[in-house]
């Protein structure tokens, strides 16, 4: 079972999706974050997978203890009061690889308490942007002038900034009670 990363708007989301079949050669990349497997969480237990503080966003996940959904996973928006300096957006539109230029950032397995044989995988793609400082002045500052963003901004000639995207799956099975 996969799901895939949709943050629309940063809001709490669970919407199920095939996954895409550039993310699946992602097993056979390393990720730029190494990391041991998360410790066992408990079937109902809210738990943090991953904070991008650039994105303003928190996933957060729980397994269900339900075979057909074993795990639901949610993004919320970690303050209201933050301005993101990048984006989080769905994988099944990014489609993210390495030949588009997404790279590789993290792998999160979080083992199951009630049943050690399942475990969830959360993938996260990033990609870069070629952002620079500004130039600096007679005085030698970077200095951002308001009115000249506000024109840049009503031009559509914005920089681009850095996005994240990310893939869900569970792998393996609990087996049920006779």
């Amino acid at each position: 079972m996969s799901r895939s990363f949709r943050p629309a708007r940063l809001v709490p989301l669970a919407v199920p999706a095939l996954l895409v079949a550039g993310v699946t050669l992602a097993a056979d990349l390393v990720p730029e974050v190494q990391r041991p497997p998360a410790t066992p969480q408990a079937v109902g237990v809210l738990h943090t997978l991953r904070t991008i503080p650039e994105a303003c966003a928190r996933i957060e996940g729980r397994f269900t203890g339900d075979a057909a959904q074993p795990y639901q996973y949610d993004v919320v928006r970690t303050s209201p009061a933050c301005q993101p300096r990048a984006g989080l957006i769905d994988a099944d539109k990014a489609k993210p690889t390495t030949t588009k230029g997404w790279i590789f950032n993290d792998l999160i397995r979080v083992p199951s308490a009630a049943c050690p044989q399942q475990q969830a995988v959360l993938r996260i793609w990033r990609h870069p942007t070629d952002a620079a400082p500004p130039r600096l002045d007679a005085q030698g500052r970077s200095r951002i002038y308001l009115q000249q963003s506000i024109d840049k901004a009503k031009a559509g000639k914005l920089p681009p900034i850095p996005l994240y995207t990310a893939t869900l799956e569970v792998e393996g099975t609990c087996g049920e009670a006779k």
